[in-house]
């Protein structure tokens, strides 16, 4: 399941910010009233910053917690864009193609010499859309990839379905596009660098590894609760990330070339007319079209035209928008684990659209440490599953171990319990060999692991935006534990084998009760009263009882 950001007309409508020495750390242009709400949410975890304006003089700044141990996020912080580096690859391509070196139905093996398989069949349009179905595994992000090893990747891919009638998200595809602007031009980081990281005459951004680079300090991302390890220094080649998530910029630079994309200013207006016009219904109420999801005023009330990208080992994420019938952009750059950039805006939009006032977070309780100590323990519920209790500076954190003890602490406003078990089903039938990509990975398991006499649900929790579903492996040497995130067509999206029980970060909220830190998870509750530990959130409950 791909996960569609909230963003909405009145959220870019309503715009503001103003001034915390604490968690704001620059701001102009904005309204008081709405940075006011916006300051509530960086002291609940919200580190980044955020532009948005109407390319008529309204100019909205404001940036919020810090950029590393020691430097406040500011106005020029850069921040890896992921995904969002589709859109730019799209108008590469659409540039092309309005200066006729391309065409959209032009078959990407006529392209790119070398490329075979299911990929030489896929044309231009299909992989824009992400429409070509291909399907497989495609280099490593931050790791070396020579372009004819990638050609030979690509050529190796298989496809899910009959190209043009069905989506299916794919980096891969991306990645060509990539490489066949690079064959076109000779040279695909200049190209971008040159002809479509250009606002106003003047370059913005530019790649997070090599060269040429995003000017600017650099945030510091979060992943795990951990500052990342990548900060951008992977000297390559690239091409692994190339085309489908290799950019790097300020959210105002982000903003503001999303305002000069579609209004002319980085491709021609025909060009832009063909991004627009170029789509594929996805039968509810959005399209894809060329790097972009343009969502219907059916959902929101007036038409909005969006891009998410990140999460991985960057711990940056980002979002971006236009709104069609006003001519406001909005752009929004995290590098917190607490409150992402697509989580901020889903938090806000119901009260914007209903012109309420911006929902303060939740608060917590002031944290006691000798309380925080005296919830230490293993705790084990009748079912065998156990909470392992730590007491930490800013919380508790909770390992959990057991479908059941996993699910009374996951919430997410992103996936229903349908979407879960769903979800838990693809995982079980993949790891039993059901299909062609499941028996590919149980083949590459055994050959790691031994021979796998069962499979068994562990839980499911969510990250970066996507499900990931905990799984124990019966072998020989005894379980193994492992968590698969799945693509829409049942192929392995994301893995980690072996990995460690998840874990939740809880506040305490007063009176023995706890809530998770992460406010996306705000409806679970964790009661402690002597050494009984009750979970309940909507996934369901559960009573541990800490071991002697």
């Amino acid at each position: 399941m791909r996960r569609i950001p909230v963003l909405l007309a009145a959220a870019l409508l309503a715009a503001g910010c103003t001034a915390d020495p604490e968690v704001e750390t620059g701001a102009s242009g904005c309204d008081p009233a709405f940075t006011g709400a916006i300051r509530d949410w960086a002291a609940a975890g919200f580190s980044g910053a955020l532009a948005w304006g109407d390319g008529a003089g309204f100019d909205c700044r404001a940036a919020f917690g810090m950029a590393d141990t020691e430097t406040p996020n500011a106005d020029e912080t850069v921040f890896a864009i992921g995904s969002i580096s589709k859109a730019f690859t799209a108008a590469a391509v659409l540039d092309l193609v309005d200066a006729g070196s391309l065409a959209l139905d032009d078959r990407a093996g006529g392209l790119l010499p070398g490329l075979g398989g299911p990929a030489a069949d896929a044309t231009v349009e299909q992989l824009l859309l992400h429409t070509s179905g291909l399907e497989g595994e495609y280099g490593e992000d931050h790791r070396p990839l020579e372009r004819d090893a990638a050609v030979a990747l690509l050529s190796g891919m298989r496809s899910a379905f009959e190209p043009g009638t069905e989506f299916l998200y794919s980096n891969a595809g991306y990645a060509l596009l990539a490489l066949i602007v690079d064959e076109a031009t000779g040279d695909y980081r200049g190209y971008l660098a040159e002809e479509i990281l250009v606002v106003g005459g003047e370059r913005i951004g530019g790649f997070w590894d090599g060269e040429p680079a995003a000017p600017g300090p650099r945030a510091v991302g979060t992943v795990d609760g951990a500052p990342a390890v990548e900060k951008g220094g992977f000297a390559g080649p690239h091409w692994a990330l190339a085309g489908n998530g290799d950019l790097a910029m300020t959210a105002a630079e982000l903003r503001d070339w999303t305002d000069a994309l579609f209004t002319g200013g980085v491709v021609s207006e025909d060009a832009v007319e063909l991004l627009l016009g170029t789509r594929f219904d996805n039968g509810d109420g959005t399209a894809e079209i060329p790097g972009w999801v343009s969502v219907g005023p059916d959902l929101f009330g007036a038409p909005v035209v969006t891009a998410s990208g990140g999460g991985g080992d960057t711990g940056h994420n980002a979002v971006a928008a236009w709104l069609p019938e006003t001519g406001t952009t909005l752009a929004v750059a995290s590098n917190g684990d607490g409150v992402i950039a697509g989580e901020l805006v889903d938090a806000i939009a119901p009260a914007l659209i209903a012109g309420e006032p911006i929902p303060a977070p939740e608060p917590h309780a002031e944290i006691d440490p000798a309380e925080l100590r005296a919830r230490e323990g293993v705790y084990t519920a009748g079912s065998g599953s156990t909470y392992t209790v730590t007491a930490e500076e800013d919380g508790l954190l909770v390992a959990a171990d057991g479908a059941d003890a996993v699910a009374a602490l996951f919430a997410s406003d992103d996936f229903t319990p349908e979407d879960v078990a769903a979800h838990e089903a693809a995982v079980l039938a993949l790891l039993n060999g059901e299909t062609a990509a499941g028996r590919e990975e149980r083949d590459a398991l055994e050959a790691e692991l031994g021979a796998i006499a069962g499979v068994s649900l562990a839980g499911t929790t969510a990250g970066n935006g996507e499900l990931q579903t905990y799984v124990r492996l019966g072998t020989a040497d005894g379980d193994v534990l492992a968590w698969y995130a799945l693509g829409e067509h049942g192929d392995v999206g994301a893995v980690a084998v072996p990995t460690e029980p998840p874990a939740f970060t809880l506040v305490p909220i007063g009176d023995g009760e706890y809530r998770p830190a992460d406010l996306a998870g705000a409806d679970v509750r964790v009661a402690f009263e002597d050494d009984l530990m009750t979970a309940a959130g909507p996934g369901g409950g559960l009573e541990a009882r800490r071991d002697a």
